[in-house]
This record gives C-alpha cells, sequence and structure tokens, in this order.
C-alpha cells in the first residue's frame, strides 16, 4: 500500500500542529506507523491522500451512527447554511433538538447544549458542586470524560483513594477533590464515600468506551445508585459516547437506573461539534441565568450543528429496528474475529452493546481497567497495522471502542472477518 502523501503530508502537520495532530489518539503512536491522511469519506469508507480505502470503523469516533454523507444529514446542513452560520441568540432549532433528547431519555426534564463533551461534564460536575454545597467527586479509573483539570486523574497506589494528576499542568490542589474508584468494584465506591463527608457526585460511564467497551455490569450501576442515595450524592451518567449508540436511550436500554444529571455528545450533533448536559429540573435550574452557577458559549447551539444532530436523531427515530440490526453485524463482527482469533492460538475477548463493539488480546473478561491493561498491547499493535494496510481502519489503541453505522452490511462484515484470518495467519508464522 503507497501512503507517500500521508507520510509528507503528515511531517508537514507536525511541523505546525504539535505531534501533527490536534487529537493524540489520532498520531498512531500507540500502534506505531503513520497515521492516514484523510481526504474524504462516504457511507462507510474513508479515502486517504494517496487515494486508498478503507473499511472505517471509527465513525469520527461515534457520531456518524448513519454513516459518512448520509443525504438526510447533509441536506439538513445544506439549509442551515443557507439561513446562517451562527447568531449568537436564540432558535427555535435548540429548542426543537433538546425536546427531541429529552424525549428519548427518562429523568432529563429540561438539558442545555454545549459545543463538547469535555465542557458537558466539566459544566455538570460544577452543577453537582453547587446543588450538593460539596467539593469532591468520585471518577472511575478508566473512564474519560474529557480534558478538564478535575477529570484528567487517575488512580494512586490504591483505587480507595484521592486520585494523582495524570497531565502535567493539573495542580495537585485540583486532584485532591477527585476520589478514584475501581470499575465494577462496589467495595471500591464505598471506601471513597467513607474517605470523605463532602462528596458532591459520582460521574461514571455506564458503558466505559475509553478503556475499550467495557460495560458496567447490572448489579453494580444498582449498587453505584443506592450508595450515592445514601450518601448524598448526586449520580452523574457520561453517555457522551454511548448515548443514542447503545440504544435510542444510550445505558436505560441496559439498566433500570435513572441517574441525576447525564451528558451527551457525539451522535446528537450528527458529526459536528455539539454536546450537552442535562437532568431534573430542580439541579438544571440553578443555571445562569435563572440560577447562580455561571456557564456560557459563544458557540453553544451553534445552528448548523443543531441541523446536523436534530436530523440525525429524526432518521433514527424513524429506521425501523436500527439498533437490533446495528448490534446484529457487530455480534457478527466481534464473533467471527474471535473465531478467527482462537484458530490460530490468540486469546480474544469481545463485547458489544448495540452498535458499539470491542475487543482485547487478552486471557481474561475485562470488567475494569486493571485488566484491559493486561492485554497484549502489542499483538494489537501488529494486527492493527496489517488490518490497515488490508483497508480496514480500526481504532488505533487497544483502549478505544469500534462503531458500527448504518451503512454497513453482512457483505462487508465478511470481508473484514476474512481479512482477520489472512492476518492471524500472517502473525502465527512471522
Amino acid at each position: 500500500m503507497n501512503i507517500l502523501n500521508s507520510i509528507n503530508d503528515f511531517n508537514e502537520a507536525k511541523s505546525v500542529i504539535p505531534g501533527g495532530v490536534n487529537s493524540p489518539v489520532r498520531a498512531f503512536q500507540s500502534v506505531g506507523g503513520n497515521p492516514r491522511m484523510i481526504k474524504k469519506a462516504y457511507e462507510c469508507y474513508l479515502i486517504d491522500e494517496d487515494n486508498n480505502k478503507y473499511i472505517d470503523f471509527i465513525q469520527s469516533w461515534g457520531p456518524l451512527i448513519l454513516g459518512h454523507k448520509d443525504s438526510d444529514v447533509i441536506e439538513s446542513i445544506k439549509k442551515a447554511l443557507e439561513r446562517g452560520v451562527g447568531y449568537g441568540a436564540p432558535t427555535t432549532a435548540e429548542t426543537k433538538l433538546a425536546k427531541e433528547i429529552i424525549s428519548s431519555y427518562d429523568g432529563v426534564e429540561k438539558i442545555r447544549l454545549v459545543s463538547s463533551g469535555t465542557e458537558a461534564t466539566m459544566s455538570a460536575l460544577r452543577l453537582a458542586r453547587a446543588y450538593s454545597n460539596k467539593d469532591d467527586i468520585i471518577k472511575f479509573d478508566g473512564c474519560y470524560h474529557g480534558h478538564s483539570d478535575s477529570l484528567l486523574v487517575s488512580a494512586g497506589s490504591g483505587c480507595a483513594t484521592f486520585g494523582n494528576p495524570s497531565s502535567p499542568g493539573v495542580p495537585n490542589d485540583f486532584s485532591k477533590h477527585t476520589l478514584v474508584a475501581r470499575y465494577n468494584d462496589l467495595a471500591s465506591l464505598q471506601a471513597c464515600f467513607e474517605s470523605s463527608n463532602n462528596v458532591a457526585c459520582v460521574i461514571i460511564e455506564p458503558i466505559a468506551g475509553n478503556m475499550g467497551l467495557v460495560p458496567a455490569d447490572k448489579d453494580f450501576i444498582k449498587g453505584v445508585r443506592e450508595l450515592c442515595d445514601k450518601f448524598s450524592a448526586l449520580l452523574i451518567f457520561d453517555e457522551v459516547m454511548s448515548g443514542f449508540r447503545a440504544s435510542l436511550q444510550g445505558s436505560l436500554a441496559y439498566y433500570d437506573i435513572v441517574p441525576d444529571l447525564v451528558t451527551f455528545g457525539k451522535v446528537i450533533g450528527g458529526g459536528l461539534p455539539l454536546a450537552a448536559f442535562g437532568g431534573r429540573s430542580d439541579i438544571m435550574d440553578l443555571l445562569s441565568p435563572q440560577g447562580s452557577v455561571y456557564q456560557a458559549g459563544t458557540l453553544s447551539g451553534n445552528p448548523i450543528a443543531v441541523a446536523a444532530g436534530y436530523a440525525t436523531l429524526i432518521k433514527i427515530k424513524q429506521t425501523k429496528n436500527i439498533y437490533q440490526n446495528l448490534e446484529r453485524l457487530a455480534i457478527k463482527l466481534t464473533e467471527g474475529m474471535k473465531q478467527k482469533a482462537n484458530e490460530f492460538g490468540f486469546s480474544m475477548q469481545t463485547c458489544v452493546r448495540g452498535s458499539m463493539f470491542g475487543f482485547f488480546f487478552n486471557d481474561n473478561y475485562v470488567k475494569n481497567f486493571e485488566i484491559a491493561k493486561q492485554s497484549d498491547t502489542k499483538l494489537f499493535a501488529r494486527f492493527h497495522q496489517k488490518m490497515l494496510e488490508r483497508g480496514v481502519y480500526f481504532a488505533p489503541s487497544t483502549f478505544e471502542c469500534g462503531f458500527i453505522c448504518t451503512a454497513m452490511n453482512e457483505e462487508i462484515i465478511n470481508k473484514v472477518i476474512e481479512d482477520c484470518e489472512v492476518v492471524f495467519s500472517e502473525l502465527k508464522n512471522a
């Protein structure tokens, strides 16, 4: 495969952009090789600057459940563009999108639109602290909630502990208010609560997608809700990735647990920068201008992004059996991959939630970040490189999940499974 243009273009990018990318995982440092510089995309395919074609299982990291350049979404964007690119004033389109989100998710009575998942989770935390009049928060090791200071915190030597900054530039004075528990471990969460009488909230990805795809156990999520109620802390579900991806109701289709606040992103913007946070009215009404908790954004509710998101949600709701069909393809893919891996002596763990899927080269079932980190990342890197050479674009990290879109079909999935067989054979005989 010729990638000379990608190599040259990436080297040029590195001269003006730190690392050559505007989001770190795109740099391929976890898997090696040169990132592909993408020129265009359509349906479920990416085309790079050397005109190589790839089956895309990233789908812009989740938003494109309808695939690239969906005709209805593009048409909605074009109509919005004809009216202007932004106003800095309220629009009826924002209200329509808000109603669509609220109508799909139990417990969300009001919602505020923002521009990124990081902004949504950061704002939800501020709101939770104001509502509870407490300072500390609890997160889980392996869950990613954006790059705000309070959340760039990893577990210390034990998981029931105040965390350590996981990036230079994050003051210890910030991280000392963040406790880190072990995912799918109620005893760890209980210990966090017992180590502080100042916990405002617990934030969790109920379907974690940032340590690979690792869903919470049903009993665990139930226990998290009960502990939050016991210690008078709010429960925040981060559904930036899983919202409208795992199901029309996000994680609620898998757990009969309603959070106090929830954050959305990805799908609700249809591929454009848009996110949101919402919850009960008595909490949301604390936001300025109605309340005293300040949050603002010049581009919040941008009409082009709102148009793309609204068109996406409407089409999802109008497409019969969309999640069942996407899940069927995801199961077919992961089961086929696992079978081929096992045939050549490689251990693989797989998981599917709706249109989301994940796989690990690991001997053990992965239920938390501790076990995920035991995966064979070197084997994953070699697998990724060889699949990319065959035109299959998986996420360039063991600790990311993949996505199925409506532009995919059984023929495409069968092709990928056949490619896996060839690649596993090559890896076995290397």
